[in-house]
């Protein structure tokens, strides 16, 4: 039974006859195959027509959004396991935390005197039984207790640490309000590498980008803008209309809108760049690609 009710679950320790299910499932593939083939054919099915419909020798090996979520939203447990004919549990003796909410990674912190734990930098003052995760910036609690607050580059939450969990209600009025922290992060990743946003305002936009050794992106021009290039770390290849240039650190170029431009990581290690850009509008659906070998050139 999945996540038994509090009696049903104090029943089943006390009697001494039941395991506990820690959710770790080994089985070679065609096993999943053959069982998944009876106990949910619907899944297999949405699954292979996603498989089939993959560019598998791409360099960078993607699943078509469309495709993708077709498949229906079911755990394995549902799909497979709890139907599966052939099934076996085998006993183990070591310590498992599922981390599933808020409370469970605070758990992981060893507590100060006053029950607070902190993974990060924090500042506590007259503050008692709180949680507190900061990534990007020290967080000061003062005259507060049993808080969770959890600090990120793309947003900070605050909650009651009874109350944790109820995260995701804050998530979807996020996502009603159409708020761009639901789709997108402040990092995002791409087959060539990444990159930070480090400023987004109505006037200009800052990324630091991350290049992987011998990647390149995609040959491209802007309308609405223009971007500046500097290179903090790693060697870049620029194209910029039709001249090449091989860029240091500390040097950079400038591509003004309209303009073909193309990146390129020729070193053997990570290249690291500002891009400060310049214009009215900063979407990606701003980026004409002409050239990509990552196959995004839209036909």
């Amino acid at each position: 039974m999945e996540k038994p009710g509090l009696d049903a679950a104090q029943s089943y320790l006390a009697s001494g006859e039941y395991l506990w299910n820690a959710g770790m499932f080994c089985f070679s593939a065609r096993a999943l195959l053959d069982a998944a083939s009876t106990s949910c054919p619907d899944v297999l099915d949405a699954a292979r027509t996603c498989h089939l419909a993959t560019d598998r020798a791409a360099r960078v090996v993607e699943f078509p959004g469309e495709a993708f979520r077709a498949i229906p939203e079911i755990s394995i447990d549902y799909a497979v396991m709890e139907r599966a004919a052939h099934r076996a549990v085998v006993p183990a003796a070591f310590d498992w935390n599922d981390i599933g909410s808020w409370t469970a990674v605070s758990e992981q912190a060893p507590p100060d005197a006053r029950g607070n734990r902190v993974v990060g930098e924090a500042v506590l003052v007259d503050a008692d039984d709180c949680f507190v995760q900061a990534e990007t910036r020290a967080v000061a609690l003062v005259g507060v207790e049993d808080l969770a607050v959890v600090e990120t580059a793309d947003a900070v939450l605050v909650a009651h640490r009874d109350r944790a969990q109820d995260v995701k209600r804050a998530v979807e009025a996020l996502r009603a309000r159409a708020h761009p922290s639901t789709e997108h992060h402040v990092t995002v990743f791409r087959p060539w590498g990444s990159y930070t946003v480090l400023e987004d305002a109505p006037d200009c936009k800052v990324k630091r980008l991350t290049v992987k050794p011998g990647h390149v992106l995609s040959l491209q021009y802007h309308h609405r803008r223009s971007e500046h290039w500097t290179v903090v770390r790693g060697t870049a290849k620029v194209r910029v209309g039709d001249v090449e240039t091989v860029l240091e650190r500390n040097q950079g170029t400038f591509i003004p809108m309209g303009v073909v431009h193309r990146l390129e990581n020729p070193g053997s290690e990570d290249l690291h760049l500002i891009e400060t850009q310049c214009g009215d509008y900063f979407g990606e659906d701003d980026i004409v690609r002409l050239e990509d070998v990552y196959g995004r050139v839209k036909g």
